[in-house]
């Protein structure tokens, strides 16, 4: 790689600000350049110490933003040759359309759906909230939690949280999250979703119907506004044995 970091770096943008730890605000910046494709896959990433120096942190908050991207996999490092830019990460520039789960061919937002509201109130953020969506600790959120049915079967338990500077009153959503936000003119225009494999504990066993550490599917999604601010913070609970999980996704025009 022939060019310096001064004059590589600034075509993808790393801008750290904003509140949380140092290595999470440089992770999410480096997630958003290999997400938008300024980064690509096979690209090597600078040095760590070229990286602390352009964005005057400290090596150990490099390596640690580097360490938390490797294990989502989106770098790979190669001993001997550097860290590259993994071929697996998932690209996108526009907010994917959402999930549906089917279960017997029935979408869980299909007309055959059931939504229960369990909990539509305003709250404290907690740690990771506060980090995730760039809050301070006297910040108050919107919590939201839905139960989704598909034929009276249970499927999924939907947590989302929004900063109340978004969403100042909770009980106003009385269906979907994304067009309330629309409607207040705080439309997401993309969106990070991280998917991970669990076991279900109480209560969430008991709400879902399953037996207490029955698999499961645990997604963290993160939706922002084209300012890059994040806007909405939803984690979702799925039954393992539903048939299958579908996700439409938007291919960005070259």
């Amino acid at each position: 790689m022939s060019e310096s970091p001064a004059a590589m770096l600034p075509r993808w943008g790393i801008d750290i600000r904003g509140a949380g730890p140092l290595y999470h605000r440089l992770r999410l910046a480096l997630e958003e350049a290999i997400l938008s494709g300024k980064l690509k896959e096979g690209d090597v990433l600078y040095s760590e110490r070229d990286l602390a120096d352009h964005v005057q942190v400290s090596r150990v908050t490099v390596r640690k933003a580097i360490d938390h991207l490797a294990r989502d996999g989106f770098l790979v490092r190669r001993p001997g040759s550097g860290t590259f830019v993994a071929g697996s990460a998932v690209r996108a520039d526009r907010l994917l359309s959402y999930a549906n789960i089917l279960s017997g061919n029935v979408p869980w937002n299909g007309s055959n759906a059931e939504v229960e509201w369990i909990e539509r109130c305003t709250s404290r953020p907690t740690p990771d909230e506060m980090i995730t969506l760039g809050l301070s600790g006297d910040s108050r959120v919107a919590r939201l939690t839905r139960l989704s049915r598909s034929e009276g079967r249970p499927l999924a338990i939907e947590r989302t949280c929004i900063s109340s500077e978004f969403l100042p009153y909770a009980p106003d959503v009385t269906c979907s999250i994304y067009k309330s936000l629309g409607d207040a003119n705080f439309t997401p225009v993309r969106a990070i979703q991280r998917i991970f494999a669990c076991n279900i504990d109480d209560p969430d066993a008991s709400m879902l119907g399953v037996t207490i550490g029955a698999a499961g599917l645990l997604t963290k999604c993160v939706a922002y506004l084209a300012s890059g601010r994040a806007i909405a913070f939803t984690r979702a609970l799925l039954r393992g044995d539903a048939d299958c999980f579908v996700t439409e996704l938007a291919i960005p025009e070259n």
